[in-house]
């Protein structure tokens, strides 16, 4: 684990851990941190992958008060680190809200990604326009982030009980929630941001290869915003758990193992024709 500075005299935190593998870049959704990742992470450790995930600003173990919590700053961050690390053909793996970065990221770093998958991503966009009709509106997301004023550990919790259809456990949805207790105030400025990201340019021109894990029952970023993202990709797939809400790595964990791990067989498989 460790820092990456990233001005305002601020840090981002970072784990890396080591394998003889095809990397991987784990990026969180919003308000979580890179502890969402941990089931997965360590069965891709058994696989031998190096892994490497990070928190973004205002969450978790990163700073809470950078001035800047927008998208563009995490992709910054997500490349920085990357780039810190010295990763090549690096698979980027994004979440929710994270998907967005990741998509960013893939598309800032050329040839040194060699693949991205989004799960359950929020790209190419989070909300709808006259063209693109999925997704909620910006006022929605505005209204969403008024609620939490009053009662941010209700609305959290709330949250928490939301994100999967499948029963998971109390213990799961306390872990969820204990994340989002992490997060700072400055993290809600992100998914404001969010709300005018439209990566649809950005994601068609991706060389990189393209996996999207749709969660069927999703109630966050509907299966429609994953179906489009495919469709528009160059080399796009989508994978569709019936039945699983926004978080299908929780939800059909075996499930989800067998599809990231299919794309990055492929990926060496090309790599090494």
């Amino acid at each position: 684990m460790g820092y990456l500075e990233r001005g305002e005299g601020r840090r981002v935190y970072f784990e890396d851990h080591q394998g003889p593998g095809r990397p991987f870049l784990l990026i969180h959704g919003w308000a979580m941190s890179g502890r969402a990742w941990d089931t997965t992470l360590a069965a891709l450790r058994r696989r031998g992958h190096r892994v490497a995930t990070f928190d973004q600003r205002g969450c978790g173990l990163s700073d809470k008060d950078f001035a800047d919590t927008s998208v563009a700053a995490s992709i910054g961050d997500a490349v920085a680190l990357v780039e810190h690390l010295g990763l090549f053909g690096v698979i980027v793996n994004g979440w929710s809200l994270g998907g967005a970065v990741a998509t960013g990221a893939a598309h800032a770093l050329g040839t040194r990604c060699g693949g991205l998958i989004l799960t359950c991503g929020a790209s190419p966009r989070f909300t709808c326009s006259d063209d693109f009709p999925h997704g909620a509106t910006t006022d929605e997301i505005g209204a969403l982030i008024g609620s939490m004023a009053a009662d941010r550990a209700s609305f959290f919790k709330g949250v928490s009980q939301a994100v999967c259809a499948r029963p998971v456990g109390q213990a799961v949805e306390d872990w969820l929630w204990s994340m989002f207790m992490q997060a700072g105030p400055a993290a809600d400025d992100s998914l404001l941001d969010l709300a005018k990201v439209d990566q649809r340019a950005m994601l068609s021109g991706l060389g990189a290869p393209v996996l999207s894990i749709i969660g069927g029952a999703d109630t966050f970023v509907p299966a429609e915003i994953g179906e489009a993202a495919a469709d528009m990709a160059r080399d796009g797939t989508a994978v569709r758990f019936e039945g699983c809400g926004h978080a299908p790595f929780l939800e059909d964990f075996p499930g989800y193992m067998d599809a990231i791990s299919a794309f990055a067989d492929r990926l060496d498989r090309e790599a090494r024709a």
